[in-house]
């Protein structure tokens, strides 16, 4: 077996959206750049998470859609068809094959080595390929964009009924008869709806007294809701204790007894992919997250970036595509000798992980927030009032549907009177959020969103009411 070495800019470990997005910016600014990547290019918002969970969820939103106007109703003869369901999630993955992906790095001027990298000390990485180890040598920086893979909880037996991740969730290729999913957080919860609406007989174990514990509680208590009429088996406050299999079944003892299944999809938490990339090489601990500042750097360690998931800031698609803009900027500014402003809003830092994150659960209905809750406020200490609307209430709602249900929820800042967060629960909501994002992230001031005037008749005519009932 042979060893090549080969020297760059800058190394990125890991090809999936946030390893992408940082070595595009690297390479934009003049930076030769190289990624490796193990598995699929383009990672797992591609193949395993974003892309076919919402493909698989789309069809019975749109379904819920029709039947909710009255005279497209009449239209909606037949149910759904659930392969061609699973063939259109099939296509949004273009079937696991990642070729148009290697040819956009391709296209972009970056490097691609395909095989499983690891640090080798400061500033190198060591890639085992089918032709043999290849050192890359950083001359500026090593990007760590490795993400997470799903947790596994300290429950005994567990780990040994095969369980499903989220991956085996959003890629399986029939229907569950019972599907048991533990974790009511919003991969539980879109799943449990998903296959649910696709055929299948879901029991989801929340541990927790509701669902989706960080959201609004106003979020949680509408998914429950609805789930619960579509059938799913919400039990929250439910410990499971032991799990085994019994033939073909899945058998889950739990503090609210025996529960039986033909799957059992395991959604409570990430954990960092750092276990196995060398890290301890350069002081750091295998298996825990990044600790990186606001610019993404890993700190004590000027030459290393930990980017996305594997900083554990905001696990989400988005937000790794921004922190790798954010970190790409900062990495050409230093190769640069460029100075790097680390106060909030800069170019080279991540601000709206802590102030500004906006986020969507594509349940029904959907969850659409940014920024702070109104518990979060208050553990912060900042003064602050909650203003709530029923979105049902807005004359655009009543045109998307009839009987249309959904609530508005503001967190205003008293002192400084600009919003600290907002959250919207209803059907089609996530369209509003960008608007939610920009008055957050702009810090507008409530006597300025006065002028921004919505469209009638649409559902944003909440945003009017909202203002109304601050007023008072």
């Amino acid at each position: 077996m042979t060893t090549a070495e080969q020297t760059f800019d800058v190394v990125v470990l890991g090809a999936g959206s946030t390893g992408e997005n940082v070595a595009d910016i690297a390479v934009r600014g003049g930076l030769s750049t190289v990624l490796v990547e193990s598995d699929l290019v383009g990672g797992e918002c591609s193949y395993w998470a974003c892309m076919p969970s919402k493909t698989l969820l789309r069809g019975s939103e749109a379904l819920a859609e029709a039947r909710s106007v009255r005279g497209a109703a009449a239209a909606v003869t037949g149910e759904q068809d659930v392969a061609g369901t699973l063939a259109r999630r099939d296509g949004a993955t273009h079937d696991w094959d990642d070729a148009g992906q290697a040819r956009w790095v391709e296209g972009a001027g970056i490097t691609l080595v395909r095989g499983r990298g690891r640090l080798a000390g400061e500033r190198r990485v060591t890639v085992r390929t089918p032709d043999g180890d290849v050192v890359l040598t950083a001359r500026h920086a090593v990007a760590v964009c490795t993400g997470s893979r799903a947790a596994m909880p300290p429950v005994e037996g567990l780990a040994e009924v095969d369980p499903w991740t989220p991956r085996e969730a959003t890629s399986a290729g029939e229907v569950p008869g019972r599907l048991l999913v533990i974790g009511g957080g919003y991969v539980g919860c879109e799943m449990a709806t998903a296959w649910q609406q696709l055929g299948s007989t879901v029991t989801l174990l929340q541990r927790g007294d509701r669902l989706l514990t960080g959201a609004e509680p106003q979020a949680g208590a509408a998914v429950d809701e609805s789930m619960r009429r579509l059938g799913v088996d919400v039990r929250l406050g439910t410990q499971v204790r032991a799990a085994r299999r019994d033939g073909a079944e899945v058998v889950l003892t739990t503090s609210a007894g025996e529960l039986r299944g033909d799957e059992v999809l395991v959604a409570a938490g990430r954990a960092a992919n750092t276990g196995e990339i060398g890290v301890d090489t350069v002081g750091l601990e295998p298996g825990e997250y990044l600790d990186v500042d606001d610019s993404l750097q890993v700190r004590g360690l000027p030459w290393l970036y930990g980017v996305g998931d594997v900083n554990g800031r905001r696990q989400l698609t988005h937000m790794g595509k921004y922190q790798a803009r954010q970190a790409g900027n900062a990495i050409v500014a230093r190769a640069r000798g460029e100075r790097v402003d680390l106060t909030d809003w800069s170019p080279f830092v991540a601000t709206a992980d802590a102030r500004a994150t906006p986020s969507v659960v594509f349940t029904d209905p959907q969850v659409a927030a940014v920024g702070m809750t109104s518990a979060e406020a208050a553990a912060a200490g900042l003064p602050h009032r909650v203003v709530e609307y029923p979105i049902g209430d807005v004359a655009g709602a009543s045109v998307f549907a009839d009987g249309y249900t959904g609530t508005a929820v503001a967190v205003v800042d008293t002192e400084r009177e600009v919003l600290l967060g907002v959250t919207f629960v209803g059907a089609g909501v996530a369209e509003l959020l960008h608007s939610a994002t920009v008055a957050v992230v702009g810090e507008v001031p409530i006597a300025r969103l006065w002028h921004a005037v919505p469209s009638y008749p649409t559902i944003s005519e909440v945003w009017l009411r909202l203002l109304e009932t601050w007023r008072g």
